[in-house]
């Protein structure tokens, strides 16, 4: 049963009732959720009283998989007395399930829908059943719910748009409805609500698979905040320039950065996502030691990349069995004791698998080629569409066409070139045609991933027992050949498939041609390389990988302390370390008025002043709020910016106290009426007729790139060029110039949207070396330091305020705030979460100073 701690602290979260619902009883599990409340001093706690709870009462893992649907058979029983049901062995979920062997303890629960409508008086007895004899749990939706979010949503608007194809017309794909997607979005939260009578949020994992529930981890990540989550997409993910024509693109992007871990089958679908995030979330990626993470608010999540398997121990039962066989034999007569060739197609009758296109191309052969008239059958077995529509009538009305046209054609008495199989197969029955097939030929203009080649190659691979039937001798190496399409998942791994463009029909001809004609020793050596592939990366390689990197992204959960901001699906995780704390008004402002001797070090660009800003001059509010801090005598205000030394004259002149230094630190003065001063030796700037051209060639191949020449350092700036170009042209810009520059005394430093060469030793730590060393010598010792600023080149003078702590510049009891922007890795050890805060921040400080003057601090 749901615990009555937990009702009340989702209550407090989420400020909903909870739904304490009949499944739970059917498991159980105690559970707790610690974390879902931002109660930061206590959450050490808690989580140590959730380990040691747990580990006295979960003995194993759980894995809780959610999916659309669930790998179940259910059928009416005779006279409409009851249910029964059966596991399905086509299902992947099963099937992983079955393969795990890095986790053999294990225990998996499964959420999702049966494919049969269950009337409302039975739905729990089904429910228990299910439960009790599967570790199922039945999600239960209206037929009018049910029909809009899958036939409606799902297949109208995310699969056409996933596989590629805009809505120009209301023929092609379904325009956005917003009805469609509220029911979309209803779904999920009913799946969300099933998974929390079953889920031990501490220790269970969470998988949920494709893209029928993508918003669906946002639902569990606000309720859980440290929930496990998984996600794998089976779909393609499509380029940015497809995706971003979706109006909800950015909720369906934050929904599955509510995950830990997502899983694609390619790179090209990983870096589509991750192009995307870039584009429309200004979010970067790095790939450590092997693996891909975008940081989010805090949370790392991990980008997995690796194509599905088949189930090795399945398609062996399968061709073991008597009935494979006999339907061999029957192949064998039909087709090879009659001279006759086969080429095998399995596709659904959809519009993305490319069954016309694969008709066209046999034509062609058939045309170009007579020698393999009367010799050559394409047998396409057409699987039942998932969706249903016109585009599925019209494929299927265009299919018959062409097949009646083919083999009126090219037919003879007793030759049709193609044999339409359009019902749906026995497993051992489509084993059977691999089996016999000469070539397989796998055609789609998108698919996800498609596992039809490696079932084929597996079939070729047989048993002793079919080589009988086929009249092999044990010792004969096996042979197959692929044919497929450059745009399904598994082709990358393919290595020894002949790649085609299935839009292309003559080169689709010309390779089923090289696969008939291809020497069986060529064959054979495809084979073999095709055959070590597939059984070394089966459904359970695939499984135990995923979840061991699931087990790695979710370990620091429980050293973060972790809130929610953000409403509906906007809803996020801020998630810390425990050392790395807001900073809070009410502490800084405390220790503000009972200290005397204070330094305060602040960054501009970004910190004050937002990056995107066009106008970079200080607004009418900061010049008062500098002057407000500036007049107490008990400051020493100092502003450290990147700008030019004459911008900074401008824009500041009304502060008189302000001290100032400029491009990071090369130029500095005390006051308005002081002389600039250089913090290191005027170098040779000569490097410039160097560096400087070597900039111009980039900015003309880089589109919305800039060159800012200062007195001391010249700097590329790229935030308005395309963000994908502008990132990799500068790391190019980064390799040239230091090549170029080797010799120079100058550093070549990267930044936020720009690369900047200046002098060496150039650092804005030396500006609060500098500072505290002045104070120092003027017999003061600083018990207040604030230091705040927003990016890599500010984390030089983080570092020198806290290497200070431990010396003779600061107060033995100095309070010390070095504050970053944002939520990133940092050696602050506060931050602020933009530059709204931080003026915020400050403002409150200006009015603290104004009220209370302060003793005098010689300058």
């Amino acid at each position: 049963m749901v615990s009555k701690s937990y009702s009340n602290l989702l209550e407090l979260a989420s400020g909903e009732s909870p739904s304490l619902g009949r499944i739970s009883r059917g498991i159980p599990r105690v559970v707790t959720a610690t974390g879902i409340v931002p109660d930061l001093d206590d959450s050490d706690d808690d989580a140590s009283n959730a380990s040691s709870e747990r580990s006295s009462l979960s003995p194993r893992d759980r894995t809780i998989i959610v999916a659309n649907q669930l790998p179940i058979r259910a059928q009416r029983r005779p006279e409409g007395r009851g249910w029964t049901f059966s596991l399905d062995q086509d299902s992947l979920l099963l099937q992983l399930k079955d393969s795990i062997s890095e986790h053999p303890d294990m225990e998996f629960v499964y959420v999702g829908c049966l494919r049969e409508e269950i009337p409302i008086p039975e739905q729990d007895e089904v429910s228990q059943t299910l439960l009790e004899t599967f570790k199922c749990v039945p999600v239960f939706l209206p037929a009018d719910l049910r029909s809009r979010f899958y036939h409606g949503f799902c297949k109208q608007q995310l699969w056409p748009l996933f596989h590629y194809m805009l809505p120009l017309s209301p023929d092609l794909g379904g325009r956005f409805d917003r009805s469609l997607w509220q029911a979309y979005v209803s779904v999920n939260k009913i799946f969300a609500d099933m998974i929390l009578e079953v889920i031990n949020p501490d220790d269970d994992f969470v998988w949920v698979h494709d893209y029928h529930l993508i918003v669906l981890p946002t639902f569990l990540r606000k309720r859980f905040n440290r929930v496990k989550l998984g996600f794998f997409l089976h779909s393609p993910f499509p380029s940015s320039e497809i995706y971003r024509t979706l109006p909800v693109r950015e909720e369906l992007l934050r929904a599955l950065l509510n995950s830990d871990l997502i899983g694609f089958h390619t790179f090209d679908y990983a870096r589509h996502f991750l192009s995307c995030c870039s584009r429309m979330l200004g979010l970067s990626y790095e790939s450590k030691r092997g693996y891909i993470g975008l940081e989010y608010y805090g949370r790392t999540v991990s980008i997995k990349i690796l194509p599905v398997g088949i189930h090795m121990g399945q398609l062996g039962s399968v061709l073991s069995l008597p009935e494979t066989e006999v339907k061999v034999a029957e192949l064998m007569k039909q087709f090879r004791d009659r001279g006759r060739v086969m080429l095998l197609g399995v596709d659904d009758m959809d519009i993305f698998k490319g069954i016309s296109l694969k008709l066209l191309a046999f034509e062609q052969l058939l045309m170009q080629h007579p020698e393999w008239r009367g010799r050559v059958v394409l047998v396409q077995i057409a699987n039942p569409a998932r969706g249903q529509g016109k585009d599925v009538k019209e494929v299927e009305a265009e299919s018959y066409a062409m097949v009646k046209r083919i083999n009126e054609a090219f037919g003879l008495t007793d030759y049709n070139p193609v044999i339409l199989i359009n019902k749906p197969l026995q497993f051992y029955e489509r084993m059977a045609y691999y089996v016999v097939a000469e070539c397989c030929l796998v055609t789609a203009v998108r698919d996800g991933m498609n596992l039809i080649p490696y079932e084929y190659i597996i079939a070729r691979h047989g048993n002793d027992k079919l080589d009988e039937v086929l009249g092999l001798n044990p010792s004969t190496l096996k042979k197959s050949m692929l044919v497929v399409s450059e745009f399904i998942g598994c082709s990358p791994s393919l290595s020894g498939a002949i790649r085609v463009n299935p839009w292309n029909i003559d080169a689709v001809a010309d390779a089923m041609d090289s696969a008939l004609e291809m020497a069986d020793a060529e064959k054979q050596l495809r084979h073999e390389k095709h055959h070590r592939y597939v059984i070394s990366h089966d459904v359970g390689y695939w499984a135990n990988s995923f979840l061991q990197d699931l087990e790695r992204t979710c370990k620091e959960h429980d050293g973060r302390r972790c809130w929610g901001i953000g409403f509906g699906l906007k809803f996020r995780v801020v998630a810390l370390d425990q050392n790395f704390r807001k900073l809070a008004m009410e502490h800084i402002v405390s220790a503000y008025r009972r200290t005397s001797t204070r330094a305060i070090l602040l960054d501009y660009d970004g910190t004050l002043m937002p990056q995107a800003s066009i106008d970079k001059s200080p607004s009418p509010k900061s010049i008062q709020i500098f002057n407000s801090l500036c007049r107490d005598k008990n400051n020493l205000v100092f502003l450290v910016s990147a700008q030019k030394r004459s911008s900074l004259s401008d824009w500041f002149s009304p502060c008189e106290n302000l001290g100032m230094a400029a491009e990071h630190g090369y130029f500095f003065r005390l006051r308005r009426d002081a002389e600039w001063e250089t913090c290191v030796t005027v170098a040779d700037r000569s490097w410039k007729q160097i560096a400087e051209p070597v900039m111009r060639l980039y900015t003309e191949t880089t589109d919305g790139s800039t060159i800012e020449n200062k007195e001391t350092a010249l700097v590329w700036c790229y935030e308005d060029a395309d963000p994908d170009f502008g990132s990799c042209q500068a790391k190019e810009l980064f390799d040239h110039l230091e090549s170029v520059l080797a010799n120079e005394p100058v550093s070549v430093k990267s930044g936020p949207n720009n690369v900047e060469v200046k002098p060496q030793g150039v650092s804005k730590g030396l500006v609060a070396q500098r500072l505290l060393s002045t104070m120092k010598e003027r017999g003061l010792s600083p018990d207040f330091v604030l230091c705040i600023g927003d990016d890599r080149s500010d984390e030089d003078m983080f570092e020198e305020i806290m290497t200070a702590m431990s010396g003779s510049a600061l107060s033995p009891t100095a309070e010390v705030f070095a504050c970053t922007v944002g939520r990133k890795p940092s050696k602050a050890k506060y931050y602020l979460d933009d530059t709204a805060e931080i003026v915020r921040l400050l403002q409150g400080l200006a009015s603290v100073s104004d009220q209370s003057p302060g003793s005098s601090v010689p300058l």
